[in-house]
């Protein structure tokens, strides 16, 4: 029996590949917790057949995967679909991160319309980030794979329209609804709910992490990055979306960080090695601001502008989705 894995990033790809645990593993490896979501058909593209483009780089699965199976794939154009479909068994590994869930989600909608590569899919759901434990764990293992199903399919699609509203409405509603199918994902919902600007703060919980570490004597830019065995052991967000975030506390009108030299957080950035290295030795404090808005007395938003996307909902000043963490409720601008 041949079997293909797809999972979620490439940390998880590597330690899957070094288990050995199927005849081809594919990363799929999109960002979907942080920037404006890409539209409906540049998704659809992204997984459909297309012909052969050779020399360049497109938005489709297949442009940076190497090896005989995709080399071959690529130069027949194939989509998702139907790659799956020159298997036996298709598994669907997820980290419980966020990310992780979201593109679950979204990968179990779009194969919901054909039946042959549903009939032959399971889902192999982890509790612990997939790259953070050696292949050999995963190999020993043996997790079990679930049949997928229409429960699994029907929260899947429920939950992506909801992710992809105009308003955070739809997705607090998700709270209400049995998630049980997708075991993490109720833990991912109210994770992405936290990020939203708090009532009384105007920042969210990655950000509000921030502060408290830089309070605690954390005061190196990496101090405050979220990751595997670091101070910040939020993981709702990556790398790069942590990034940005440090740079709207510290680059903005009325900053609530000081002592931050370089930016913006961008592949220019780690490209130049000085800069970078000045980055990474910046010495941080908090401003009065900063203090101020980490002892609730004052809101970022009330001195800084605001404009980033939460999903399908681009956030303003004006248009300000809230998060009330004391009473778990959504607040409207």
């Amino acid at each position: 029996m041949t079997r293909l894995i797809l999972t979620f990033d490439d940390g998880a790809s590597g330690a899957l590949k070094g288990a050995g645990l199927a005849d081809c593993v594919v990363p799929l490896g999109l960002c979907f917790v942080w920037g404006r979501l890409r539209p409906a058909n540049e998704l659809d593209t992204f997984l459909s057949p297309r012909a052969a483009k050779p020399g360049g780089v497109d938005f489709h699965w297949l442009d940076n995967l190497r090896g005989p199976q995709f080399d071959e794939a690529r130069k027949q154009g194939l989509g998702l679909i139907e790659f799956c479909e020159r298997f036996d068994a298709v598994e669907l590994w997820a980290d419980p991160d966020p990310n992780a869930q979201l593109q679950l989600i979204w990968l179990l909608d779009h194969i919901r319309p054909h039946a042959p590569v549903v009939s032959i899919s399971s889902l192999v759901q982890t509790d612990t980030v997939i790259g953070d434990r050696p292949p050999a764990d995963w190999a020993e293992r043996r997790l079990p794979a679930v049949p997928i199903n229409s429960d699994h399919l029907e929260t899947a699609s429920a939950a992506w329209s909801c992710w992809r509203a105009p308003t955070p409405v739809a997705w607090f509603d998700l709270l209400a609804r049995d998630l049980s199918a997708l075991p993490q994902l109720r833990n991912t919902v109210v994770a992405l709910l936290e990020e939203l600007p708090a009532r009384a703060t105007g920042l969210g919980a990655t950000e509000m992490r921030m502060l408290e570490l830089l309070a605690a004597g954390h005061v190196h830019p990496s101090d405050l990055f979220p990751g595997r065995q670091k101070p910040n052991d939020r993981r709702t967000l990556g790398y790069w979306a942590a990034g940005e975030l440090l740079d709207g506390l510290a680059h903005c009108p009325a900053p609530a960080i000081a002592g931050l030299d370089e930016g913006p957080f961008d592949l220019g950035l780690h490209d130049a090695r000085e800069r970078h290295d000045r980055y990474k030795n910046s010495t941080l404090s908090l401003t009065g601001l900063g203090k101020a808005i980490l002892a609730q007395a004052d809101d970022f938003s009330r001195h800084n502008p605001v404009h980033r996307w939460w999903g399908g909902t681009e956030l303003t000043n004006d248009r300000l989705w809230r998060w009330d963490p004391a009473n778990r409720s959504l607040i409207a601008p």
